[in-house]
C-alpha cells in the first residue's frame, strides 16, 4: 500500500495522543483537587465534578480513536497485526481506561470500592501511557518518509 496515503491518518493520531495525554494531565488536577476537598472536608466548587466527567469522556473517546486508528493503519500497512509491543501495550491502555470510566461512574457512598479502584487504575495507567508512548515512538519511525 502507498505510505504516503496513510499519512493524514498518522497524523490524527498524533494530535489524538497529544489531546489524550494534554485531557490525562487535566483529570489528574481535577480529580487531585476533588481528592483534597474531600480530604479536608471541604465543599468543592459545583463545576468541578462534570468538567472531571467531560474530559474523562474525551480522553476515553480519543484513546478508542487511537485504537482504531492504530488496528487500521497496521492492517493497511502490514496486512495483519502484532508486530510490536505496540499493540499490547495500546490495548492495556484501552482496557484501564475502560475500566477507570466505569468505576468512576460508580463512585458514591453506596459503593466504597469505587473510589480506591478509579484512583489506583488511573495510577497504573500513568505507566501504561508511558508505555506506548515509548514502543509508538519507534511504530512513528517507521512511518515517517526518510529524509
Amino acid at each position: 500500500m502507498n505510505l504516503p496515503s496513510f499519512l493524514w491518518l498518522w497524523k490524527i493520531a498524533a494530535w489524538s495522543m497529544g489531546f489524550s495525554l494534554f485531557a490525562y494531565l487535566l483529570l489528574v488536577v481535577t480529580g487531585s483537587w476533588m481528592f483534597a476537598a474531600r480530604s479536608a472536608k471541604q465543599p468543592r466548587p459545583q463545576w468541578l465534578r462534570p468538567v472531571h466527567l467531560i474530559l474523562g469522556t474525551g480522553m476515553a473517546t480519543l484513546v478508542i480513536l487511537l485504537m482504531g486508528i492504530g488496528i487500521v493503519g497496521t492492517l493497511g500497512y502490514y496486512g495483519n497485526l502484532g508486530h510490536s509491543a505496540h499493540l499490547p501495550a495500546g490495548l492495556a491502555v484501552v482496557a484501564l481506561v475502560l475500566i477507570s470510566v466505569g468505576s468512576g461512574l460508580q463512585i458514591s457512598p453506596k459503593r466504597p470500592w469505587a473510589r480506591p479502584l478509579h484512583i489506583s487504575t488511573n495510577l497504573v495507567l500513568f505507566a501504561g501511557f508511558a508505555t506506548v508512548l515509548l514502543t509508538g515512538w519507534s511504530i512513528v519511525q517507521k512511518y515517517l518518509p526518510k529524509v
